[in-house]
């Protein structure tokens, strides 16, 4: 793609939102450096957990920008992103979904229950085909979605599955900070 007609890169965090070494975080500083113009869904200061709220402030961002936009959305982000994109008519060209949680099975201690994913509107998750081709990145031991359960709605989403081996949950915690390959997997999303 030429200067000037790249799509906005907006980011989408997930429930912890934003962490300086996550690797979302280390590809938006990157793209920018790069002349790329990026924008982030920013922290809730009430409700955290609301998916209404999260929803409203991705409509909110994507709704700033004009002309086309490129997701990248990483764990809870993703239940956002497809939540959102059920009522969505902006010009998403693609979207790049990584390691979501399956919110229709108990999480580990320390994360939301099932009942206050329920209550505050995450389930059911939608299962519908997104409006835009994504590609769904899964890890094959994220303790917050097993490889078989994110295979399942990368088909339900028309997302290419792409598995990325023993990753943990993409973050952090589980010993990522840059990761290399979402630039790969962001450009193939943004060839379309």
């Amino acid at each position: 793609m030429s200067p000037g007609t790249d799509p906005v890169i907006v980011i989408v965090p997930g429930l912890r939102d934003h962490v300086a070494d996550h690797w979302q975080t280390l590809l938006a500083d990157r793209l920018t450096e790069a002349g790329r113009t990026v924008r982030t869904v920013p922290p809730l200061t009430q409700d955290p957990l609301s998916r209404a709220a999260r929803v409203a402030a991705l409509d909110k961002v994507v709704s700033e920008v004009e002309g086309p936009v490129v997701l990248v959305a990483h764990s809870a982000g993703v239940m956002t992103t497809v939540h959102w994109a059920q009522g969505s008519t902006a010009q998403v060209r693609g979207a790049l979904l990584a390691t979501p949680p399956d919110f229709e099975t108990p999480l580990p201690e320390g994360y939301p229950t099932p009942e206050a994913l329920a209550e505050n509107g995450w389930t059911p998750v939608p299962r519908t085909p997104l409006p835009f081709p994504s590609v769904v990145a899964a890890s094959s031991n994220d303790p917050l979605g097993t490889v078989e359960r994110v295979a399942g709605l990368a088909r339900d989403w028309g997302g290419r599955l792409v598995e990325l081996g023993e990753v943990g949950h993409l973050n952090p915690a589980s010993g990522h900070g840059p990761w290399p390959r979402a630039e790969d997997l962001l450009r193939e999303v943004e060839a379309g």
